[in-house]
């Protein structure tokens, strides 16, 4: 069975941005950006993605990656 994980880190990057960015996006919290961070995260709120792919300018499939 395959898994899917978040490729924010990798956006982050790419846009010179921080994890106190990502916090800083509206609905998205400190701890939560941390734990996305260390990838520590088994589940994402979809109001939470769509708050990330606006602050970002992406779209879900960017963010999203799936590996079999």
């Amino acid at each position: 069975m395959g898994t899917i994980e978040l490729s924010i880190v990798e956006l982050l990057t790419e846009r010179g941005l921080t994890e106190a960015d990502l916090a800083n996006i509206p609905g998205i919290e400190e701890e939560g950006a941390s734990k996305i961070i260390d990838g520590k995260v088994s589940a994402i709120r979809l109001s939470s993605l769509a708050a990330i792919c606006d602050a970002l300018d992406c779209e879900p499939g960017d963010v999203l990656k799936y590996t079999s």
